[in-house]
């Protein structure tokens, strides 16, 4: 039963830069290091609702804001403590050899369970229904919590008297700069720019922008908004369906490690699949590099009806001259990239009964040829030069990993983003948004399930809409959990130490992603090892006993101590 509005306690908006609130402030992250970060966002009226883009009724309706919800800084906290501690190196621990003493004193085959949850599984990402590793859990947080910011983010802007273009301005300029964040972590150690983007902060920001201006609409329309998004994706996957000869092992995929499904599901394969096609249509083009295995980089005739091949785009009569280590499922080879249609088979794939010659009699020519040869690198343009003067040629993703995967994870935003107006809005009491979220986990986690049954499979991998929905209860879940226990319950002060991440996340995980091996390597195990073998003894750097908890706890430490002493002077990284 609904019962009367419950009037929530409110407090004045502190701006974390400002000298009233006594901080520094460095740089925001949308839901890395989000506006609900800071001292949560204005509350909107009683009827208040972010207003359609280009209303002229879009005044202001957030003048006030509710006490600060610490139960998402807790939550973002969390998920930076289990990313930047590598999961307590619990799976690395869990691959030490068999026949190491360890395992005389401990139970391999439980450590093993263990580990199973702090490791990304290999394709398909539900198991026994219901089943998922914490670790595939670990992007879906990051998305949902930028969405759970985005409507604090928007009320403290918009009680600051920001103008809608400002407003605007300012999220476009977050995407650009966490996507050139992400190629920046994702090119370390590389010889040139690697303009690729897979990694969560790319992700993040490709999507950022939409999801922000569907933050200008009602609930309803963002909730048509995600079932859009979520059937349209669908639709883009199901409608380019591999051939039933198409060559998954030149693209590291095998069915052993179930990456190739049968049937009906066979178009979410591992890359066999719409994303992947995008990804070969694009990435090459942001190198200099010409494709060694494609007909243009070898000043061959390319027919301009010519379909994308799985591995070389060779002609029918030189098909024995087809590389003998291809096939081998550990060989990738850099692939042609011409213009995409739907997958199409192997160039020397003869169908059977037929012998070659018969088949090279029955295939028309080529109606219209073009002979290409890759221009020199002091050809390009500056630009080219400057920013795609990345000379390696293309190779698939080993992890199936796409670029068009920020896409459906815009839904797993949007789940967030309705998450957040429900904590922010006035008229419900906290055990009844409690309620919701409950609710909506459950029905999000069914609807998933349901659709890995029959619409397509759970991978996190690709971000199928099954996953969307998946995670999403999950995440859904894991947040009701941190509301309950953290702005519920009378326990605030428990989530300190998360708190201390979670304002400060974004640096966390760029400390963990930069100098996180050299924390580990040459401070902990070289300038610590006296003290920690003189606290915990001698195997506790002993890489065939605990060093891999060792070191990855420890290198935790000196990140949060660095962050603690930060939160101390009030100082937070954000963009």
């Amino acid at each position: 039963m609904v019962g009367k509005p419950v009037p929530q306690k409110t407090t004045p908006l502190p701006d974390l830069g400002s000298k009233e609130a006594g901080t520094s402030t460095v740089a925001s992250a949308p839901g890395i290091q989000g506006a609900a970060s800071t001292p949560a966002g204005a509350a909107l009226k009683a009827t208040g609702r972010p207003k359609p883009l280009g209303s002229a009724r879009a005044s202001s309706r957030l003048n006030q804001v509710p006490e600060r919800l610490v139960s998402l800084d807790a939550f973002r906290g969390f998920i930076m403590l289990l990313l930047a501690a590598t999961g307590f190196g619990i799976a690395q621990f869990a691959k030490i050899n068999d026949s190491a003493p360890l395992w005389q004193v401990h139970n391999h085959a439980e450590w093993n369970r263990v580990a199973w949850h702090f490791e990304h599984s290999a394709w398909q990402s539900a198991f026994d229904i219901y089943k998922v590793s914490c670790w595939d859990l670990i992007q879906p947080a990051f998305m949902f919590m930028v969405g759970v910011a985005m409507p604090f983010s928007y009320a403290r802007r918009s009680q600051q008297d920001h103008s809608f273009l400002s407003r605007a301005l300012h999220a476009l300029l977050r995407s650009v700069a966490l996507v050139l964040l992400g190629v920046f972590l994702q090119s370390r150690g590389k010889d040139h720019t690697t303009w690729e983007f897979p990694n969560v902060l790319c992700q993040i920001g490709l999507g950022y922008f939409v999801a922000w201006c569907l933050l200008n609409f009602k609930p309803m329309v963002q909730a048509v908004a995600l079932v859009s998004i979520l059937v349209g994706y669908w639709g883009l996957f199901f409608f380019n369906q591999p051939l039933p000869d198409y060559d998954y092992a030149s693209v590291s995929a095998n069915v052993k490690d179930g990456e190739v499904f049968p049937g009906r599901f066979a178009a979410w394969s591992k890359n066999a699949n719409a994303a992947f096609l995008f990804d070969r249509w694009l990435l090459p083009k942001l190198r200099t590099a010409p494709q060694p295995n494609s007909p243009a980089s070898a000043g061959a005739a390319v027919p301009r009806n010519s379909a994308w091949q799985p591995v070389t785009l060779t002609l029918r009569q030189d098909s024995e001259t087809k590389n003998p280590g291809e096939n081998s499922p550990n060989t990738v080879q850099p692939l042609a990239t011409d213009s995409p249609a739907r997958f199409a088979p192997a160039a020397d794939s003869t169908p059977s009964g037929t012998s070659e010659a018969e088949s090279a009699a029955t295939v028309p020519p080529p109606t219209e040829t073009v002979t290409e040869t890759p221009l020199p690198v002091a050809s390009l343009g500056w630009l080219q030069r400057v920013f795609l003067g990345n000379d390696v040629p293309w190779t698939p993703n080993t992890g199936g990993y796409a670029t068009l995967n920020f896409i459906p994870s815009i839904g797993t935003t949007l789940l967030g983003m309705l998450c957040g107006q429900l904590l922010l809005a006035g008229g419900y009491s906290p055990w009844k948004k409690l309620g919701i979220l409950i609710v909506a986990a459950g029905i999000c986690l069914g609807l998933g399930i349901l659709a890995n049954m029959s619409v397509c499979p759970i991978v996190k991998r690709i971000w199928t809409p099954s996953w969307v929905l998946f995670s999403g209860g999950y995440v859904i879940g894991m947040l009701a959990l941190f509301y309950l226990i953290f702005d519920i319950a009378p326990l605030k002060f428990l989530a300190f130490p998360l708190v201390v991440v979670g304002m400060n996340s974004i640096l966390m995980y760029l400390l963990g992603s930069t100098v996180g091996g050299w924390t580990k390597e040459s401070l902990i195990n070289v300038h610590f090892r006296g003290l920690i073998e003189a606290l915990f003894g001698p195997h506790a750097l002993d890489p065939n006993w605990y060093a891999p908890i060792t070191l990855a706890t420890g290198t935790f430490l000196v990140f949060w101590l660095f962050l603690y002493w930060l939160h101390r002077q009030k100082i937070y990284l954000r963009l």
